[in-house]
C-alpha cells in the first residue's frame, strides 16, 4: 500500500471513529444548556499565586443567579475552593500586600435592633466587605446608602468607596412624609460622596461588634469611621488610587443611570492631601466620549480607560471600542493600539507597565499586548477561538484568562506569562458537561454585498450534519449593533443557537455593517441607515448561502433580542420568505423608543440626528410604517419594566399583527427589565421560542 493510500485509509478511520465517538454522546437538553456557568469576573493575587473567580449559575428553586467567589491557590497542585456562599458577591479586588480581599454583597446586612430596640430590617442594597484568602467569614466594612464603587490604597491601610450623598434619618422621614410614594423623575436623584476608610479599625471594629448582644448592636446606618472625601453631583462608578497614594481617580455617570448626556461621563482626580466635600474633584477630561474601566499606570502620572461609545477625538460618532490613556497633570489624551483595524476589547495593566488586552478581528478575539503607547500592538501565539476576563499580576508575569470556542466551553485558565498562552493550564471545570454532549459543529463564511464589500458570519451546523447541504436556515441576529459572533461558546438565554442547532436548523449568525472586529468604517458604515443597511447585508448572506446549496430557501426563520429583535422587525417587512420569526425586546419605530430609551446619544448617531433634525429618517427606518407588507407567523417576547427598548414597542407590533391577522403570540415577564433576571423566564422565554420554530418553521422537537 502506498504513504499516500496509507494516510488516506488513516484519515477515513479517524473520521469513522469520530463519528462513532459523537454518535455515542447525547444531544443537549433544555435543562442542560441553562446550567451553564457563567464567569463574570476574574482576579489575580498581586504575586500571581492566587485567583478569585466570580460565578453566576443559576439557582431554580430561589429563581435567582447566583454570584459566588471562588478561590485558586497553586500550592499542593493547584486547589479550587469556593470562597462565599451568600449568592450576590461581585468585583473582588486584592489588597496590595495580598492580606484581604474585598467585594461587594448584596446580602443582608446592617443593625439589628433599632434605636428603639425592635427588629431593624437590615438592608440588601449592595456594601463592602472584606474576607481573608487564608479562609473565615466575610465580614461588612460599610452600611447604610448602596456602594457604587471601591477602590484600595497602594498601602493596603485604607479602602476608598463612592456612595450616593448620605441623608439623615430626619431627611428620610421629611422626604416620605412630603412625598409619600409620588415620584420626582428628576428631582429625586442626588450625586455621590466619596469616602475612605481606615481598614484596621474596620478589622477591630468588626471583632468588638461580633461579641456585642442585640441590644448593643449599631443604632446608626452610616459606616462608622468614614470620612468623607468628595462630593460630586454624578454617580461614581470607579474609583481607583494612584500607586503613589497620592490622587484618586473618579469615574463618573448619571446619577439615574440613564445615558442621556455624553458629557456625564468624565474622569475626574481629588488631591488626598487637601481632599474635603467641600472641595469639588478635578475634571480631567472633557470630550464626548463614555469612558469606562480606568486603572492607574504605574508611573502614578497616567490614567487607563476604556471607550466603546462616542468620541474622544471630537464630536460623537461610534468606533470600535479602544484603550486610551490621560495624563492626570496635563488632561493630554492618547490612544493605545491606534495603529490596530479591529476592537480592542478588555485590558489589564501588565506587571512591566504595559497593557494586555482582547483584540477582535474578524470572528477571532486574540491575546495582545502593548509596552508603550507608541510601541506595536503585538499578537501573542495562542489557541484559535476567544480570550476574555483578562487579569495580570502586579508582580509577576503571570495572566488569568477565560477561553473558549464554538466546541469548548468557558473555563478559566493560568498562564506564566502572555508568551506561553499556548501552555497555560485549565484551573476550573464548571462546564465540563457539555463536552460529553453531541455539539454542534461551526465555522464561519464570507460574501459580498452589493456595494462589494466583504461580509462575513457564523455558521454552526445540528449535530452530525457538519457542511451538509440543503439544511433549513435559521438567521439569528446579534444584538448591539456594536457586537459580533465569533469561535466562542455562550450557552444563556440571548444567545442559544446551540439549542437551535441541536433541533435541527442550520443557524447562521450574521456580522453585518454595524458589528465590531472589521474596521470602524464597517461600523459607521450603518450611519444613518440604521436597520435598512445592515438588513440588505443580511438578506444578501441568506442569498449567498441558498445559491451555494447551504441553506434550503423553503425553510428560512429569522430572529433576535435587542437590536436582533429591530432587525428581525424590519426583515419580515421586506420579505415573505420567512416561516417563522421570533423577536424580544425590539423596537417597530424610533420616536418613542428614542424617548424612552436609556441610550439615547447612540441611537440618535445612528439614525443621523435628533428626531426634530431628521424626522423622515425616523420614519424610514421604522418597521410599523411597513407592517402592512408581514405574512410571517411572529413570536414576541419583552419584559415588563424594560427602559433600554420599552415594551410599548412590542405592545404595538402585537396590535399590528393582530390587526392583520397574522399569527402571533407576545409573552410579557413580569418585573423584568432589558435583561431578563430570573433563571425560570429566560428557560420559559427560549423554550417558547424553540417551540415557536417547530410550529411554523417544520423542525426540531416540541421542547
Amino acid at each position: 500500500m502506498t504513504i499516500r493510500k496509507l494516510v488516506v485509509h488513516f484519515l477515513f478511520l479517524a473520521c469513522a471513529v469520530a463519528a462513532v465517538l459523537a454518535a455515542d454522546k447525547p444531544k443537549l437538553t433544555l435543562d442542560e444548556f441553562f446550567n451553564c456557568v457563567y464567569v463574570s469576573r476574574i482576579a489575580l493575587s498581586p504575586d500571581g499565586h492566587s485567583l478569585v473567580i466570580v460565578t453566576e449559575r443559576a439557582d431554580w428553586t430561589q429563581d435567582v443567579y447566583r454570584k459566588d467567589l471562588w478561590l485558586y491557590r497553586d500550592s499542593g497542585g493547584g486547589t479550587l475552593t469556593q470562597l462565599t456562599q451568600a449568592g450576590d458577591d461581585s468585583d473582588p479586588q486584592w489588597s496590595p500586600d495580598g492580606r484581604w480581599i474585598a467585594f461587594l454583597s448584596g446580602r443582608k446586612s446592617g443593625p439589628a435592633k433599632s434605636e428603639d430596640g425592635e427588629d431593624a430590617k437590615r438592608e440588601e442594597s449592595e456594601q463592602l466587605f472584606l474576607i481573608s484568602p487564608a479562609g473565615g467569614e466575610a465580614f461588612p466594612v460599610t452600611r447604610g446608602e448602596e456602594v457604587h464603587a471601591f477602590g484600595w490604597a497602594p498601602d493596603s491601610k485604607t479602602l476608598y468607596f463612592s456612595t450616593r450623598i448620605p441623608w439623615t434619618m430626619e431627611q428620610k422621614d421629611a422626604y416620605k412624609k412630603e412625598w409619600r410614594d409620588v415620584l420626582q423623575y428628576r428631582g429625586a436623584e442626588r450625586g455621590d460622596t466619596i469616602f475612605s476608610i481606615d481598614v484596621a479599625d474596620a478589622i477591630a471594629r468588626h471583632t468588638a461588634e461580633g461579641t456585642k448582644t442585640n441590644d448593643e448592636a449599631p443604632k446608626s446606618d452610616a459606616t462608622p469611621g468614614a470620612r468623607a472625601l468628595a462630593s460630586s453631583p454624578w454617580r461614581i462608578h470607579g474609583v481607583q488610587a494612584s500607586p503613589d497614594g497620592r490622587r484618586l481617580a473618579l469615574l463618573s455617570q448619571s446619577v439615574s443611570q440613564r445615558d442621556e448626556k455624553v458629557d456625564e461621563f468624565e474622569i475626574y482626580t481629588v488631591d488626598l492631601a487637601n481632599a474635603s466635600p467641600e472641595q469639588p474633584p478635578h475634571q480631567l477630561t472633557h470630550n464626548q466620549a463614555v469612558e469606562e474601566h480606568i486603572r492607574w499606570a504605574r508611573d502614578s502620572k497616567h490614567i487607563y480607560f476604556h471607550v466603546e461609545y462616542g468620541s474622544v477625538e471630537g464630536k460623537y460618532q461610534d468606533t470600535q471600542p479602544r484603550v486610551y490613556w490621560v495624563d492626570a497633570d496635563t488632561g493630554e489624551v492618547q490612544r493605545w493600539a491606534s495603529a490596530f483595524t479591529g476592537a480592542v476589547l478588555e485590558y489589564a495593566v501588565a506587571h512591566d507597565g504595559g497593557v494586555v488586552s482582547g483584540g477582535r478581528l474578524g470572528t477571532e478575539v486574540q491575546m495582545y499586548s502593548q509596552a508603550s503607547s507608541t510601541a506595536s500592538y503585538s499578537k501573542h501565539t495562542g489557541w484559535a477561538g476567544t480570550y476574555e476576563k483578562l487579569a495580570s499580576a502586579e508582580h509577576s508575569t503571570r495572566v488569568a484568562f477565560v477561553h473558549s470556542t464554538l466546541e469548548e466551553p468557558t473555563e478559566v485558565y493560568l498562564a506564566e506569562s502572555i508568551d506561553k498562552l499556548s501552555e497555560a493550564k485549565p484551573i476550573t471545570s464548571f462546564n465540563q458537561f457539555f463536552t460529553e454532549r453531541d455539539l454542534p459543529k461551526g465555522k464561519s463564511y464570507r460574501w459580498t454585498a452589493d456595494d462589494g464589500t466583504t461580509i462575513e458570519g457564523m455558521l454552526m451546523y445540528p449535530p452530525g450534519k457538519f457542511e451538509a447541504k440543503n439544511l433549513p436556515m435559521f438567521v439569528f441576529i446579534h444584538g448591539g449593533p456594536d457586537d459580533a459572533d465569533g469561535n466562542h461558546f455562550e450557552a444563556d438565554w440571548y444567545q442559544w443557537d446551540r439549542l437551535a442547532a441541536t433541533q435541527g436548523w442550520l443557524v447562521f449568525e450574521p456580522n453585518y455593517r454595524g458589528s465590531i472586529g472589521y474596521g470602524d468604517k464597517f461600523v459607521q458604515q450603518m450611519v444613518p441607515q440604521i436597520v435598512s443597511r445592515p438588513g440588505k447585508d443580511i438578506l444578501e448572506g441568506v442569498d449567498a448561502l441558498v445559491k451555494d446549496g447551504i441553506a434550503n430557501p423553503n425553510h428560512l426563520a429569522v430572529g433576535g433580542y435587542s437590536y436582533g429583535g429591530y432587525m428581525t422587525n424590519w426583515l419580515i417587512t421586506q420579505t415573505d420568505r420567512w416561516k417563522v420569526a421570533v423577536t424580544g425586546a425590539g423596537a417597530v419605530e424610533n420616536v418613542a423608543n428614542w424617548g424612552n430609551d436609556d441610550t439615547t446619544f447612540d441611537d440618535a448617531n445612528d439614525l443621523g440626528g435628533l428626531p426634530w433634525e431628521v424626522p423622515q429618517r425616523y420614519q424610514d427606518e421604522a418597521a410599523i410604517f411597513q407592517i402592512y407588507k408581514v405574512h410571517t407567523p411572529t413570536h414576541m417576547v419583552a419584559g415588563s419594566e424594560d427602559i433600554r427598548v420599552a415594551v410599548a414597542e412590542d405592545y404595538l407590533l402585537d396590535r399590528a399583527l393582530h390587526n392583520l391577522g397574522v399569527p402571533s403570540t407576545l409573552l410579557i415577564l413580569p418585573g423584568e427589565g432589558h435583561d431578563p433576571e430570573k433563571p425560570w423566564h429566560g428557560l420559559i422565554k427560549v423554550r417558547e421560542e424553540l417551540k415557536w420554530l417547530q410550529k411554523y418553521g417544520g423542525i426540531g422537537w416540541n421542547p
